[in-house]
C-alpha cells in the first residue's frame, strides 16, 4: 500500500476499521422508477459504527440522469466527497450520490466509484433482494 496519502484519522484512531469487500452479488440501484446503475463489480464498505455502503464502479452508473453539485464533505479515514443529485425528468433526488475522487491510500480502491443514500433511492438490490 502506497503512504503518499494516509488518511490522518487512523493515527488518533487506530481501531478505526474502513474496510472494503468486493460484491459477488449483481447490483442494481433503481431511483424514481428507473435503474441508476447496475453492476457486477461492486465493493462493500464496513466502517466501524457505521452501516455497510455498497460502493458501483463509475462505468455502471448512468451519469446522464445525475447532476454534480457544489457539495462536498469531509472524512478522515476516506478524503473528501463530491456529490450529485438525480434527476429524471422534472423530478429531483438532491445529494443522493456521492464518491471520493481521491481517496486515503487506506481505500484507494474506492476511487472510481460511488455510493448511494439508501433512504434517498427507491431501492438498491443484492441479486434482486431489496438491502
Amino acid at each position: 500500500m502506497s503512504t503518499q496519502n494516509p488518511g490522518p484519522g487512523y493515527k488518533q484512531h487506530p481501531d478505526h476499521r474502513v474496510d472494503l469487500k468486493p460484491i459477488t452479488a449483481d447490483v442494481r440501484v433503481e431511483a424514481l422508477g428507473q435503474t441508476i446503475a447496475q453492476s457486477s463489480r461492486a465493493i462493500m464498505v464496513q466502517e466501524t459504527r457505521y452501516a455497510p455502503v455498497v460502493y458501483i464502479p463509475c462505468s455502471d452508473v448512468n451519469f446522464a440522469l445525475l447532476q454534480e453539485n457544489a457539495e462536498q464533505t469531509y472524512c478522515p479515514f476516506k478524503g473528501t466527497a463530491r456529490y450529485w443529485n438525480i434527476r429524471i425528468g422534472n423530478d429531483t433526488i438532491g445529494n443522493a450520490v456521492w464518491g471520493y475522487d481521491q481517496p486515503y491510500d487506506e481505500v484507494s480502491d474506492l476511487a472510481g466509484h460511488v455510493a448511494f443514500y439508501k433512504d434517498r433511492v427507491d431501492a438498491i438490490y443484492l441479486d434482486n433482494q431489496a438491502t
